[in-house]
């Protein structure tokens, strides 16, 4: 299922824990609306491909304005109809739910909300410097489905230093008493050049332990379970029927476009392409009709690592018959090995490889000792 990608690099504020490419200065939103526009007609008008999600990220792309956004979706709506589209996604922050905006929102063709809320606790969302409070994390999606919004999906972060594990069931109990039917859940993790890293270097924030997060991870797990969530893929929980449509396209190889500067993009075959990470250059390149990005086309090495890589991501795993055939033999030892060694982490039947999710935490581990 093929899908666009497009990045919205602009945020009210940074968040400590954010290495994601955004800027908090707004003076060049208008230029960069326009090199979007321009990119967009661009890469739409040379591609035959027949798109079927559409995702905005960011960055917070719920910040632009109706003109922002309707100059983007006129573009859009020249080489697609959007309203044709399996799944428009908009990534929003709950204080930029207003009803203007979310009416907005529905009237361009957007249909699924992905809402960054984090955690419902005050002190965690100041220790993040995130622009909305605990009051709008509990009411934004009540808001949202008053303007009409029935695709909801909320993220939440564990491993948060200074939380308890009391407080985290307390922060899963409310994203389960607000009856969304898909939930995201990502770890925190300290990336070189955020403020976070910054702080935990200078030894004013202490990390939270293996120990912790693994017992965060397992209450997550068990919990969204038994409340008839399906752990489709490590950080994704859907009820049955609500998987997210777009992110398949990522674990799955099938080819997407990233419009904007840091998108990438894949071909569903062997080439890989990226956008400079830098929002000046980006957009006097797409002025000046010069080159804005770079690409590589993949070994059958790399390929396949990319397949195990992203495979195991999931709850169906990988089917072996994907692998390029000079390497399925040798994936296959390599896993029956390690099978041998870690019994319970690895399954491998009928052809296809998985990991068993309570073991998910440790993909990386894993994944050192089976791909090339």
């Amino acid at each position: 299922m093929a899908g666009i990608y497009i990045h919205i690099p602009f945020c009210k504020q940074a968040c400590t824990y954010c290495d994601f490419h955004f800027s908090t200065q707004q003076t060049l939103r208008k230029p960069l609306i326009d090199a979007l526009c321009k990119e967009i007609d661009d890469r739409l008008s040379k591609s035959a491909t027949a798109f079927k999600t559409l995702y905005f990220g960011g960055g917070s792309p719920s910040i632009l304005n109706a003109d922002e956004l309707q100059q983007l979706f006129d573009v859009l709506n020249k080489h697609l109809d959007v309203s044709e589209l399996k799944e428009v996604t908009l990534e929003s922050n709950p204080d930029d739910h207003t009803s203007e905006k979310l009416e907005l929102w529905r009237s361009l063709g957007i249909d699924r909300l992905s809402i960054g809320i984090q955690s419902f606790i005050d002190r965690d969302l100041k220790f993040m410097n995130r622009a909305h409070n605990a009051e709008e994390a509990r009411h934004c999606v009540a808001r949202a489905r008053a303007a009409g919004f029935e695709a909801l999906t909320i993220d939440l972060i564990y491993g948060i230093p200074g939380q308890s594990h009391t407080e985290w069931q307390s922060n899963v109990q409310k994203a389960i008493q607000l009856e969304v039917d898909h939930i995201s859940a990502y770890c925190l993790t300290v990336e070189e050049r955020t403020a976070l890293h910054h702080q935990v270097e200078k030894g004013h924030v202490e990390e939270v332990s293996d120990e912790e997060i693994e017992k965060q991870y397992l209450f997550l797990h068990r919990k969204l379970e038994d409340c008839g969530f399906e752990h489709y893929e490590i950080s994704n929980f859907a009820k049955a029927g609500k998987r997210a449509q777009h992110n398949r396209s990522y674990w799955k190889g099938t080819p997407y476009i990233g419009i904007g500067p840091a998108a990438h993009s894949f071909d569903g075959q062997q080439t890989r392409r990226w956008n400079i990470a830098n929002n000046p250059l980006y957009i006097k390149a797409l002025a000046n009709n010069t080159p804005y990005w770079e690409s590589e086309t993949l070994t059958e090495t790399e390929r396949t690592n990319e397949i195990l890589i992203t495979g195991l991501r999931t709850r169906k795993g990988v089917d072996l018959n994907q692998l390029p055939e000079s390497h399925r033999n040798s994936i296959q030892a390599q896993t029956e090995n390690y099978q041998a060694k870690h019994p319970g982490l690895l399954v491998l039947e009928e052809g296809l490889l998985r990991m068993n999710p309570e073991a998910w935490l440790l993909t990386d581990q894993v994944l050192k000792e089976v791909v090339f």
